[in-house]
């Protein structure tokens, strides 16, 4: 009677193990963009959609992004993957992983949608979206309090203009800048600014 308890305990085990596997972490930020209409279940759509989603991964290069297309108009999927510019590739191909499986899960039949990893993002669309500006992002709040708001506001203004403007003018392969300043209190600001590289730098 004992051996038979811990085989189900441990059948119970097995199952919990193998769901954990399976699932994705949760996107810090998802936006499902349901204006942009649905898809049917099992349409041309939604096939489109799932072979391109399965392909970004293997695709990437090693700057961490790549946009393609698949299908043929109405039907047309177009899709952008985008990691963190100081991640290796094979943390670059994990996350993108996570994010082509969870965003269908997160925005099931629409069609268009963009889903942010701390390391990695993608984005589909049933509209054309290579070079063009998504304005949709995330804030990560840190929960320090600031003493001298405005000295800190001031000091972060400055980082991030420098940030913006090297990520900017970064090349057709990476747009990507990371650096600190100094803060009011005896604080460092850090900060990260990256645009995918089919963007021109205005």
């Amino acid at each position: 009677m004992g051996s038979w308890r811990n085989l189900v305990f441990l059948f119970h085990i097995l199952i919990n193990i193998v769901g954990l596997s399976i699932s994705q972490p949760d996107f810090v930020f998802v936006d499902c963009e349901e204006s942009f209409g649905n898809y049917t279940t099992n349409s041309t759509y939604h096939t489109n959609l799932n072979t391109l989603l399965s392909s970004l991964s293997s695709n990437t290069n090693r700057f961490g992004f790549y946009n393609s297309s698949l299908g043929e108009n109405p039907d047309t999927v177009y899709a952008t993957v985008l990691c963190r510019g100081d991640i290796d590739l094979d943390s670059c191909h994990s996350c993108i992983n996570n994010a082509t499986s969870k965003i269908t899960q997160d925005c099931p039949k629409s069609k268009e949608a963009v889903g942010w990893y701390d390391l990695c993002m993608v984005r589909y669309s049933n509209k054309s979206i290579n070079g063009k500006a998504n304005a949709s992002g995330y804030c990560s709040v840190n929960p320090l309090n600031v003493l001298s708001v405005d000295q800190f506001n001031k000091s972060l203004t400055t980082l991030f203009d420098r940030l913006i403007s090297q990520a900017a003018a970064g090349g057709t392969l990476q747009k990507f800048a990371m650096g600190n300043v100094s803060g009011p209190d005896d604080q460092t600001i850090y900060g990260v600014a990256q645009c995918t590289p089919d963007l021109s730098e205005k």
